[in-house]
């Protein structure tokens, strides 16, 4: 029986991983959320991943504008954290699937960004991912996994979606911005993903290297408000375009972070479905406590 490290395991992915793995009793599956385990540590890593076949990576600094103010303690967890586990990985003979993002691209492209397109963060936060992808490549080169993704939302955390649906409570009508370009992922989708590469990796057929875990298709924050306000019943209308100059924040935003998928066919897999589908599929999941289920 193969044994699977999650770290991270508290978060709205690795809750969600969780409960994909739930349904597979041949896989025996350790839970670490950041209480449990602190990847900053080297030693206490070192010690939770001995004995494991897979680590999957859920674990990360995400406050994007908290990172432009903090960016040594971002890139503490954001890279040295995932280069400890890296290490340990290479120490103990465990396969690594970290999960990073869209934000090491610069986003100033007009066509989806390959796996191997040159990367020039424009943020803190994507400076500290970054980091953390250079160490897995760096010590893991035969057994490491980069799976970049996108726009997540789900049942278990801070999302766009849930923001939307909680605002459309509050205000008749809401501005959102027509302007960023990207690939809404639902984080369910994306953790059944990632516990089928570690089943490729594991029968030997998913080679080291960068993949991209965001759905397919593209759209904008606007239409992405205005699909969720579709799918809850809600008139669509009430949501207006806008541009993201009305939007200061501390962190700059990529402009275009849509990614292309070619390398999962090298690992037998298909890429995730249009961002369309998962959507629906989302509003239509039984899971609790989903923002969009209806009391």
């Amino acid at each position: 029986m193969s044994r699977i490290l999650v770290t991270g395991a508290g978060g709205m992915l690795g809750r969600d991983l969780l409960g994909v793995l739930d349904a597979r009793p041949d896989l025996a599956v350790t839970a670490a959320t950041r209480t449990d385990l602190d990847i900053t540590d080297a030693a206490a890593v070192r010690a939770a991943v001995t004995g494991h076949d897979v680590v999957l990576n859920a674990a990360a600094w995400t406050d994007v504008d908290a990172a432009e103010e903090q960016e040594e303690a971002a890139t503490a967890v954001n890279g040295d954290g995932v280069a400890h586990l890296a290490q340990a990985c290479a120490d103990t003979g465990a396969r690594l699937i970290h999960v990073s993002t869209d934000y090491v691209f610069p986003g100033n492209a007009d066509q989806p960004y390959a796996e191997n397109a040159p990367t020039a963060p424009v943020n803190a936060y994507g400076r500290s991912k970054l980091a953390g992808e250079r160490a897995v490549t760096r010590l893991l080169p035969d057994a490491g996994m980069i799976v970049r993704t996108a726009w997540l939302y789900g049942a278990h955390g801070p999302n766009f979606v849930a923001t939307m649906l909680r605002l459309a409570e509050q205000r008749e009508q809401l501005d959102v911005v027509d302007d960023q370009h990207g690939q809404p992922t639902w984080s369910y989708a994306l953790a059944a993903q990632l516990v089928a590469l570690a089943d490729a990796a594991l029968a030997g057929r998913a080679a080291p290297g960068v993949y991209h875990g965001t759905c397919s298709g593209r759209t904008t924050w606007y239409g992405l408000a205005r699909a969720v306000f579709a799918l809850r019943g809600l008139d669509p209308a009430r949501i207006r375009p806008t541009t993201s100059d009305r939007f200061r924040r501390p962190a700059p935003r990529p402009a275009y972070s849509v990614l292309g998928h070619g390398r999962w066919a090298a690992a037998a897999l298909p890429p995730l479905p249009d961002w369309h589908t998962t959507l629906a599929d989302a509003f239509a999941s039984a899971t609790p406590p989903a923002p969009w289920k209806v009391a």
